[in-house]
């Protein structure tokens, strides 16, 4: 709310919003792309925020940017991002925020659809790197992870989920660097190299 108010927005609107996104954030088909995700990419976005010294008005829409990019999340990759994009546009709208920081919002909630942004743009770096922050926790905190992305793609067979998952570790790992911004390569970047190896060759082992 305070997010949208710094925008002069709203705050009656973004409570109404706040609300819906904590319910969606809780359904119960969401395994890894849950409550304590978004809770953790609103974190370390802010935290590389203020490494960055991001200014005060590209903190709000990066925090409003983290607090709604997986809002719709059914496991189909690319509408997921759209609809979520569509999902800030309209509250942010109906809270009247100005249309250029509507724009941005939306441009950023886009980014984690390819995972990739332009090297000057620095709110949105800071949001793909702070999506991949769980890259870098300590083994058992990434098993846990794994094991709850593995559930939220229950209804695919194991094979098809073997070969989809190792095609996207291979593709990370291949990322040199994996990190886009220093402050994140400083925290995460060892561990997080180190993580998907250890997984990718489990999916490997017959």
């Amino acid at each position: 709310m305070s997010a949208v108010r710094a925008l002069g927005g709203d705050g009656d609107v973004a409570a109404d919003a706040a609300a819906e996104l904590a319910a969606r954030y809780a359904e119960p088909h969401r395994r890894y792309h849950d409550t304590a995700h978004v809770l953790a990419v609103l974190r370390d976005s802010a935290a590389l925020a203020a490494e960055l010294r991001l200014p005060p008005e590209e903190r709000a829409v990066l925090t409003l940017a983290a607090a709604a990019h997986d809002v719709v999340y059914d496991g189909r990759p690319g509408e997921d991002e759209r609809r979520s994009a569509e999902w800030a546009v309209s509250w942010l709208r109906r809270a009247g925020v100005s249309a250029d920081h509507v724009s941005r919002v939306e441009e950023l909630v886009l980014a984690t659809l390819t995972h990739t942004a332009p090297d000057g743009d620095l709110s949105a770096l800071a949001l793909l790197d702070a999506d991949l922050a769980i890259l870098g926790a300590d083994e058992a905190t990434y098993d846990r992870y794994r094991a709850a992305v593995y559930a939220e793609y229950a209804p695919i067979s194991n094979e098809l989920w073997r070969a989809g998952r190792s095609a996207v570790l291979a593709d990370l790992l291949a990322r040199d660097p994996l990190y886009a911004t220093a402050a994140a390569r400083s925290r995460w970047e060892a561990t997080a190299k180190a993580n998907l190896a250890r997984e990718l060759a489990s999916l490997r082992t017959p």
